[in-house]
Parts: structure tokens; sequence; C-alpha cells
């Protein structure tokens, strides 16, 4: 597989740089696909609708990992300026995280973050060569907090919107970079897929009769890495922590024992249930799901629009094939549907 057979044109005006007023009025774009066609159809509606797709022997998997405030701005004790991104929290005081400098930071040197009277000094600990840590993405920075580091990010940090979003964010992105189901502190990515969805059409799901349950895989800064490599197998994915718990684990397992259908919420949600599948129910997973994986867990996907040349791109090209998803896209792209984080959604099944 090479790069260049996951690129498309875009016209910038698609991408979506704020949320609609209303969750679920986004549009939903369903993928009908059949072994006796080459050609998909195609059925257009608004994602409050996402429940005449959805049946009572269903089951729904979202991600309840929360978005932290993972960006923050400050200075070194030379007036430096710095920016610091979270990949990971590590411990109630240390994060994991990278530092863009004039000059990369020295161990044991302050980073002070925050204005007075809320001013703290961040300790840069060293400098993390993790074995783990793919070639193309920034040296992360083991940092040490003076204080519990969630409630100091809280305090002084910001939604860390995706680089295609052009605005500072502000109060309505602290609100809508988030989903309604959201839990579990430390993504610095949201999942998308999910953030259509509100309290009430997720009464309405369970009222059909749906199943709901939750995974926690917490979204990290490499998921906007872009793919350096031509021949996409040379690409190294990046690590992120994932947790199934044994309530989603049952309710999983019972499904697949009765056939009914795995409908997951994202492409996070599906790379949770099929990392599990494949390694256990928790752990730190760097699954990169290509053209030509063998799907066990998840049988149906509702999913953002993904970016040119993507991992994402390739992994719902493995799922319903990629002459299918280019022939979705195309068809999106006429009709104006609109593009990643807050953009439209796509509903497929497994080919």
């Amino acid at each position: 597989m090479n790069l260049s057979d996951f690129d498309y044109e875009l016209p910038e005006e698609l991408i979506a740089q704020f949320p609609l007023e209303i969750r679920s009025s986004s549009r939903l774009l369903e993928v009908v696909t059949s072994s006796q066609s080459l050609t998909p159809n195609f059925k257009q509606s608004y994602f409050r609708e996402v429940t005449e797709l959805l049946s009572a022997n269903d089951v729904l998997v979202l991600n309840d990992t929360k978005v932290i405030p993972a960006r923050i701005y400050g200075f070194k004790d030379t007036q430096g300026k710095v920016e610091i991104f979270i990949e990971r929290i590590l411990d109630n005081h240390k994060v994991l995280a990278q530092i863009r400098a004039s000059k990369p930071p020295k161990a044991n040197s302050i980073i002070w973050i925050g204005q007075e009277p809320q001013r703290f000094p961040i300790k840069v600990l060293n400098r993390h060569l993790a074995s783990e840590q793919p070639d193309n993405i920034s040296p992360f920075y083991e940092l040490e907090f003076p204080s519990d580091a969630l409630t100091i990010l809280y305090t002084v940090g910001e939604v860390p919107l995706p680089p295609y979003i052009k605005h500072t964010a502000t109060q309505l992105d602290h609100d809508r970079y988030q989903t309604v189901i959201a839990k579990n502190p430390g993504a610095v990515a949201a999942p998308t897929a999910a953030l259509h969805f509100d309290h009430d059409l997720l009464k309405q799901i369970k009222a059909k009769g749906v199943q709901i349950c939750y995974i926690t895989l917490h979204v990290g800064a490499g998921t906007f890495l872009p793919v350096r490599h031509e021949d996409v197998s040379l690409h190294q994915m990046h690590f992120e922590k994932y947790q199934i718990s044994p309530e989603t684990r049952s309710i999983i397992d019972q499904a697949k024992l009765s056939g009914k259908r795995i409908v997951a919420v994202g492409t996070t949600a599906l790379r949770a249930l099929e990392s599990a599948a494949l390694m256990g129910d928790s752990g730190d997973t760097n699954l990169f799901i290509t053209p030509g994986f063998n799907f066990k867990v998840v049988d149906a996907l509702i999913t953002n629009f993904h970016l040119p040349k993507s991992t994402l791109l390739m992994l719902v090209s493995a799922f319903i094939g990629s002459n299918n998803i280019k022939q979705s896209y195309q068809y999106a792209i006429s009709e104006k549907f609109r593009f990643f984080s807050y953009g439209d959604a796509m509903f497929l099944n497994r080919q």
C-alpha cells in the first residue's frame, strides 16, 4: 500500500471550524455496500435519526475519555517563551509532554506557567527516550508539577484544538470539544464521533432497547501526526492507553455469542475493542489498522470524515473497502458535508 492511495482533494471551506448549535443536528451519511455492486448507495439524514439505523439487538460502544486542557504557555527562567503540549498524565504530579521552545529545555530546569497569583513552577525532569516512541513524533519530556497536575491544568491550560481548526479556543470549545458522556480525564483530543450525541438522543437509543456500554481510550497527541512514508507499512503508530471494564467485557462477549451487532462510536472505540481482542482488556495500544486487517469484534462504525493520507482514513478503508471509502468521500464533498472534528458523520457496516 502506498500513502498516495489514501489521498483526496478537500475544499478548505468544508473543514468545519465551529460546532453546530445542536449536537445531533449534524448530517449523517449512511454508506450501503453490497458484494453484488462495485458502487455503494448513499442515504442522507440528520444525526438525530441514527436511531433508525439501530435495532434492539445492537450494542452501542462509546469512548468515555475526557479531554484535558492539554496546551499550556509559559516562560523559562531566561524569559524565553515555551509551549507545552501534554501527551499523558503519568501520576498526580508528573506528565509526559512535548515542548516547543527556541532551545530544548535542560534537565532540572524550570518552566513557569500561569499568571500571578496563579503562577506555577514546572520542573523538567528528563527527556523521555522510550523505545516505543515513533520516530515521527517530537521528543517527549517528563515534567513534574508542584501539586496535583490535573488541578493546575484546569487552572491554566487550554483546550487543545486540532491544527486544522484555526481559531483560538473559546468557552464554546471548552464545552463542545467534549462529549456529553466524558468521564475519565486523560485525552488530548476528543473522540469526535461521540460529539454528535446529546443526552436526549442517548435516552431515545436506550428506549429502543439498544444496549449502551463504554470503553476508555485516552487519545494522544499522535492522532494528529502525518504519515511520512510513502510505503505505509513503514509507519509506526503512537501508543494510547485503553481500558475495557469487566461490565463492558461481559456485554460484548454475550452479544457476540448471541450474534448481536457491535456498533462502535468512533475509531477510538473500535481500536480499543480490536486491541482488547488481541492483547487483553487494558494496556497501551499502537494497533495500526489498514486494508486487510481481520476485524474480530466490531460490525458497524459511526465515524466522522478523516484527513487525507491519515491512519484513520486507512482504518475506515479497511472497514468497508478502499473503493467504497473513495466513492463515499467524493459523494460527501459533492454534497458539501462538513469535515473533521466539528463536522458531519458516517454510518458504516463492515464489508
